[in-house]
């Protein structure tokens, strides 16, 4: 019996090694397999979508326009992000970012347990592997996928710093609001941009990342503003824990006050200024607008918005209140512009882009009749040598033949864009292109010609009275010319083409409500460039 228990003891001590032989053969096969997996692993590109950008307009002021490109994205500097907000964002995301490996084992472990079972899709992954699944990978749900990811991601943990790898995934991962990237979330919700974000602002932004269709609605929904707000008071906690913020600045943060979600119905002036001002900075450029939309440009442009919109509301409510009948459409074009310098201030082409495309205040002809009588048997410089003569001239060629009289004879050719730049260095700027067009003395003369007020005052046009076809104002000062041209069409109809339509002579009432918006503060006290 004895015998029998040392034989049993033996065997199941062999067994034993055996089973510990074949486990630890396992584990070297599993290991040696990563091995290989990872030294076979290389770091893709980052897809198309990742590297394009676009291009961000701005008014005279900074005023977000608009933008142009595929995808509302810019690229920034990790070094144009401030520490507050990076580590908002690690508090938000992955807490020990900057000391893992670029993986977490238990967030892996709980993807690909839901993966089998087929639970609810699981979370938790580092910076480093949300930016390969985000820039690299992609969002496939997969356990190879899973497995390529994290390769990919000690990979990528070493041999990029992690200042790297925080800088790509804050340029690419998405926001809500249509926005993919720090800063283009900054311009969506807050009208800055990223380097000038506050401690409450950039906790917000963190808090948005795990939920962005969701959270997009902050400040025009009050569920969506509560619950982000509970989990932005989390994101300051954690940030105060790990030292990101003082107890003062935790004390001190107010929860911010977002743009409102979705925008308005003022989109429809805006896209005449942005149309505008891309043809001319691609021109500046030297590349195709398309060349421009996804460079990651930002276009400063001359533009005033407040008056922009000012001007169109009182086009709205007076053109209205003229009463014109159904058949008959009210066309208006107002441009303001410096004086002896080109900027143009205000562009009103249309009432609404989505309707009317055409700029009527660039390339419309409008029907001149006697607004144009002051020029006429006086010395002309080019380009204004033949604008006496034309019978339906452009807007824009007739108010920068008033701008010039406003500067004493000095022709500066308009421009919109006052600024280009490109991952913070600046690639273009403005400089006026100006020279004598008109004999000296002869604003002079213009000038007793005007009716009498605080602004020399030229009206005329096409048509008097009842059969009236176009009304044109100008009125300038030193430092501001404003040109205002209205005109009525038939729109063409059953096979009938557009025609000219007779105008109320009450519709001198709209030029003068331009001109009391544009005129008055602080319109004019807008710098020259």
């Amino acid at each position: 019996m004895k015998r029998l228990l040392v034989h049993l003891r033996r065997r199941r001590g062999r067994w034993v090694r055996r089973v510990l032989v074949a486990l630890l053969a396992l584990f070297l096969a599993l290991v040696g397999t990563v091995w290989v997996a990872y030294e076979l692993t290389t770091i893709p590109a980052p897809h198309p979508e990742t590297v394009s950008q676009s291009t961000v307009f701005l008014d005279a002021g900074g005023e977000y326009l608009g933008r142009r490109g595929p995808v509302d994205r810019q690229d920034v500097d990790l070094s144009q992000v401030p520490r507050h907000v990076q580590d908002a964002v690690i508090a938000a995301e992955n807490r020990s970012f900057r000391t893992d490996s670029g993986v977490s084992p238990s967030a892996i472990v709980r993807a690909a347990v839901a993966t089998v079972s087929g639970g609810e899709r699981q979370g938790g992954s580092t910076i480093t592997q949300q930016y390969v699944k985000n820039a690299l990978l992609s969002p496939e749900q997969s356990l190879t996928r899973k497995a390529r990811e994290a390769l990919i991601s000690l990979k990528l943990d070493r041999t990029r710093s992690k200042d790297q790898i925080l800088e790509g995934y804050l340029n690419t991962v998405y926001f809500g609001r249509g926005a993919a990237g720090i800063e283009s979330a900054a311009r969506n919700y807050f009208g800055v941009d990223a380097k000038d974000l506050t401690v409450s602002q950039g906790a917000a932004l963190a808090a948005i990342i795990n939920r962005p269709t969701y959270y997009e609605r902050a400040g025009s929904d009050a569920k969506v503003t509560a619950t982000l707000q509970k989990r932005w008071r989390w994101v300051l906690d954690a940030m105060r824990s790990s030292g990101g913020i003082t107890l003062a600045q935790r004390s001190s943060a107010a929860f911010p006050a977002f743009r409102f979600y979705p925008p308005g119905a003022s989109d429809g002036q805006r896209q005449y200024l942005i149309d505008a001002a891309a043809a001319e900075a691609a021109r500046r450029l030297g590349i195709s607008q398309d060349q421009l939309a996804r460079g990651g440009y930002t276009v400063r442009t001359t533009f005033d918005l407040s008056t922009q919109y000012a001007v169109s509301e009182q086009v709205r409510e007076r053109g209205r209140a003229l009463g014109l009948p159904k058949d008959t459409r009210l066309h208006a074009a107002v441009i303001a512009m410096v004086p002896g310098d080109g900027a143009v201030r205000v562009l009103y082409g249309g009432e609404d882009y989505a309707h009317q495309p055409f700029n009527d205040a660039l390339s419309g002809a409008v029907e001149a009749g006697t607004a144009l009588r002051p020029f006429a048997k006086r010395w002309l410089g080019a380009p204004l040598t033949r604008l006496p003569d034309t019978a339906a001239p452009t807007p824009m060629a007739v108010a920068s033949a008033y701008a010039t009289a406003a500067a004493d004879g000095t022709y500066a050719t308009p421009y919109t864009v006052a600024r280009i730049t490109r991952g913070g260095r600046t690639v273009y700027t403005a400089h006026p292109d100006r020279h004598s067009a008109m004999a000296p003395g002869m604003a002079a003369v213009m000038a007793k010609q005007a009716s009498a007020g605080p602004q020399p005052t030229y009206t005329g046009g096409a048509g008097t009275g009842p059969g009236t076809r176009t009304l044109w104002q100008s009125v300038y000062t030193p430092r501001l010319a404003l040109t205002t041209a209205v005109f009525g069409e038939h729109p063409a109809a059953k096979g009938r083409p557009a025609r000219p339509a007779h105008l109320p002579a009450s519709v001198v009432n709209l030029a003068t409500g331009v001109r009391s918006e544009v005129f008055a503060p602080p319109a004019p006290a807008l710098s020259a460039g």
